[in-house]
């Protein structure tokens, strides 16, 4: 078996870390990953011992790539194509067409969202991006909640695999930033996002959630990068909240950071199911999200954690509160242990591989 795995290259967030984490699994020859750019993923996975090969594109309209790139899957005879993101698939289109290889996928996102705020470009994308999805031999639904939306959308369900990310789950914590690196206190609840800089993640319910809790005992630590920086950092100025939020841009050092935090955000509109609470979760820290993917079946509501309805800042500030309280009692670290628990047996990095690969083998026997 020959699997070529294609991404942008762009990745900081969870679809990057669930290709290098899943391309780690296979046998050294069995996967490559080709990307159209160099960067924070295509590095990452050459350290961990990942075969990468770079089709460097001028600009993201730049398709002079495309013939290099159908060239290369003929001349290395890949039995699989397999694509993430809305690029990698709009331009398995072309090499569906020119090789006639069996073509998967993994839907990280919604679709419909992965070009929210961008405009008309964005209208024209997200419509050619739905196209390209049609077009497909299978795909990987990252949790079962995409899984009924490919279906909703017309693609027959036999040809879906729902599946979860997954996580190699570590026997204790690592070991915590110290806290006056992070513009925190001891005293200080302290809460972490990891997540893009992205209107899709919904870092504004968090502000106004912030805002509206009054508690300078509370800081939250903004982990990532993206497009909407700047506005943000306006935003936070604007509310008078400099001196609880920090924002720490792309770090590598996220383990150690979850470790010295209390909790874990999540305030998307849309994800599948985060690795990113996966994450917090192997640091033993309970999470607030929003009800997105697969999330409930993470999070015992009350119990690991609090899920909220998306976009609502009033009920996340109420979750938050909990939080809080909850720390005061000295009840927050148990329930980070309960989702710790939970979380290794269920979703291991192990189960996630055997998964797509038994796929692959039925695909192409």
């Amino acid at each position: 078996m020959k699997v070529l795995h294609v991404i942008s290259g762009g990745e900081t967030g969870g679809s990057r870390k669930h290709v290098i984490t899943l391309l780690k699994q296979f046998k050294k020859g069995e996967a490559v990953l080709a990307v159209f750019q160099e960067g924070a993923l295509s590095k990452e996975a050459q350290e961990s011992g990942i075969h990468v090969e770079v089709f460097r594109q001028t600009s993201r309209y730049d398709l002079s790539v495309l013939k290099k790139l159908a060239q290369y899957v003929k001349q290395e005879q890949f039995d699989l194509l397999h694509t993430h993101g809305p690029r990698a698939n709009l331009f398995g289109l072309y090499l569906k067409k020119k090789t006639n290889v069996c073509w998967v996928t993994t839907i990280h996102s919604d679709p419909s969202l992965d070009f929210m705020k961008a405009g008309v470009k964005g209208k024209i994308f997200t419509a050619l991006h739905l196209y390209a999805l049609k077009k497909m031999d299978h795909y990987f639904a990252v949790s079962e909640r995409f899984k009924k939306n490919l279906i909703k959308a017309g693609i027959r369900g036999e040809n879906i695999t729902a599946i979860y990310n997954g996580l190699d789950f570590t026997n204790k914590k690592a070991n915590p930033v110290p806290r006056a690196e992070l513009g925190a206190d001891e005293q200080d609840i302290l809460f972490v996002m990891v997540a893009r800089l992205h209107p899709i993640k919904g870092h504004e319910i968090v502000l106004q959630a912030l805002k509206e809790l009054g508690n300078p005992l509370v800081k939250v630590l903004f982990v990532g990068d993206g497009p909407i920086r700047s506005e943000l950092e306006q935003e936070v100025r604007r509310q008078g909240l400099s001196e609880q939020i920090r924002f720490l841009g792309f770090r590598k050092d996220v383990e150690e950071i979850y470790a010295a935090s209390d909790a874990a955000l999540l305030a998307s509109y849309s994800e599948s199911f985060p690795l990113a609470l996966l994450e917090a979760a192997n640091q033993h820290l309970p999470v607030i999200t929003t009800d997105v993917g697969g999330v409930h079946e993470l999070i015992a509501n009350g119990k690991t954690g609090w899920i909220v309805p998306i976009g609502d800042a009033g009920l996340y500030k109420q979750a938050m509160e909990a939080a809080v309280l909850r720390k005061q009692k000295g009840e927050l670290a148990q329930m980070g242990d309960k989702l710790y628990r939970h979380a290794s047996q269920h979703f291991s990095l192990t189960k996630l591989y055997e998964t797509i690969r038994s796929t692959y083998e039925r695909l192409l026997s």
